[in-house]
């Protein structure tokens, strides 16, 4: 599957945050579809219709954290692909079949860490 077919939610509440990675993603030729919040995402996610190949998430959201998020998004979507993002990646427990980014990242770190798991 080429990257021009596979869609990205990116979940950020900082507005700044969320335009890099969007910018960054769409350079690499994928689509992206913004939250800024768990509450925004999940609606994407009841919309059966989008394609949606991978959740991005930061982990520390207001309200809905980014773990919480990721369990009622897999209640929607059983086999939805996630992607954490945290400052404090270390002393994080990943669910089974989640992966996780350090932040800060690079640019060619996000892009090798999502071409791995789309791919």
């Amino acid at each position: 599957m080429s990257a021009t077919q596979s869609t990205i939610l990116v979940v950020e509440d900082d507005a700044i945050v969320r335009m890099l990675i969007v910018d960054v993603l769409e350079e690499l030729e994928y689509r992206v579809v913004e939250a800024d919040g768990g509450e925004q995402a999940l609606e994407v996610l009841q919309d059966q219709t989008r394609q949606i190949n991978l959740m991005m998430t930061d982990v520390g959201l207001p309200g809905m954290d980014g773990r919480e998020l990721a369990i009622e998004a897999r209640k929607l979507r059983p086999a939805l692909k996630v992607l954490f993002a945290s400052g404090y990646a270390e002393s994080i427990d990943v669910p089974n079949g989640m992966h996780m980014i350090g932040k800060p990242f690079s640019i060619d770190q996000l892009r090798d860490k999502v071409k791995k798991i789309i791919d």
